[in-house]
C-alpha cells in the first residue's frame, strides 16, 4: 500500500491585498471560512494522512479544528515569512514522518485544488525527488517600465505558473529552507528553496482553476469554482 502523506498549510499571513482587519483565510467563502474549504478538500484525499497548520503567534480566529474528515489537524506557530512558516510546520510534523518521507505543502488560499491533480503530483513527483503543480504560461508576457508601459515582450517558452501543493522529502526541504534563511535569501515557494539547494523539481501540469485567492474579487470566482473542482 502506498504510504500516506502529511500536508503543511502555512496560514500565518494576513493577506493584505484583500483589505480589512480579518486575515483572508478566515473570510467567508460559500458560507464558511476559506481555510475550512481548503482543509476539507485536502482531508478528502485518501493519500493525505493529516494536516499541519501554521498560525500567527497572535491568531485568535482559529476555529479550533482537531480533526477534518477524520484526519488529525495539528498546529504550529509560523513566522514572518512564508518560508519561516513552512519550515516551522515541517519541523512540527509527527516523529513518525521520517526525513525521507514526502510531505505536501499547500496554500491556505487555494481552496479549489482538484483531488485528481494531487493524485498526479504524488505519482509523478514521488518517483523523483519531488515537484509541484503548475501550468505552462499561455498568455503573452510583457515587461513593464516604472510607468507601467510595455517595453519588452518576454518569451513564454518553458515558462510555467507555479501552484501548490508542492511535494518534497521532509529532510531535504527543511535543510533547503534553513540554508536559504542562513544566506538571507527570501524564497517565494518551496520549489525555489529546493532549486537553490541543487534540485530540479518536477513540474506537473494541473488545472488552471487551482486559483490563489489574493484579492477581494477572487472570492466570487472561488465560490463559483468550488462546486466544480472536487475531482
Amino acid at each position: 500500500m502506498a504510504p500516506a502523506l502529511w500536508c503543511v498549510i502555512p496560514a500565518a499571513g494576513r493577506g493584505a491585498r484583500v483589505g480589512g482587519d480579518c486575515p483572508k483565510q478566515y473570510l467567508p467563502l460559500a458560507g464558511q471560512p476559506m481555510i475550512q474549504h481548503t482543509l476539507e478538500r485536502l482531508a478528502a484525499h485518501p493519500r493525505i494522512a493529516g494536516l499541519l497548520v501554521t498560525l500567527g503567534a497572535d491568531d485568535r480566529r482559529w476555529p479550533g479544528y482537531r480533526t477534518i474528515n477524520g484526519k488529525p489537524v495539528r498546529l504550529a506557530v509560523g513566522g514572518a515569512q512564508r518560508s519561516d512558516s513552512v519550515l516551522a510546520g515541517v519541523e512540527a510534523l509527527p516523529d513518525t514522518v521520517s526525513a525521507d518521507a514526502f510531505v505536501l505543502v499547500h496554500d491556505a488560499a487555494r481552496p479549489c485544488v482538484r483531488l485528481a491533480d494531487i493524485d498526479r503530483l504524488i505519482e509523478a513527483a514521488g518517483a523523483l525527488d519531488g515537484g509541484l503543480l503548475g501550468a505552462p504560461l499561455r498568455d503573452t508576457l510583457k515587461r513593464a517600465d516604472a510607468a507601467s508601459r510595455s517595453e519588452l515582450t518576454e518569451p513564454r517558452d518553458h515558462r510555467w505558473r507555479a501552484f501548490t501543493p508542492q511535494m518534497f522529502r521532509r529532510g531535504q526541504l527543511a535543510a533547503a529552507l534553513r540554508d536559504a534563511t542562513r544566506r538571507g535569501v527570501q524564497v517565494s515557494d518551496e520549489a525555489m528553496a529546493m532549486e537553490q539547494a541543487g534540485f530540479a523539481p518536477l513540474l506537473v501540469e494541473g488545472a488552471e482553476d487551482n486559483i490563489k485567492v489574493t484579492t477581494a474579487a477572487d472570492f466570487a470566482l472561488a465560490e463559483f469554482l468550488l462546486g466544480r473542482t472536487a475531482g
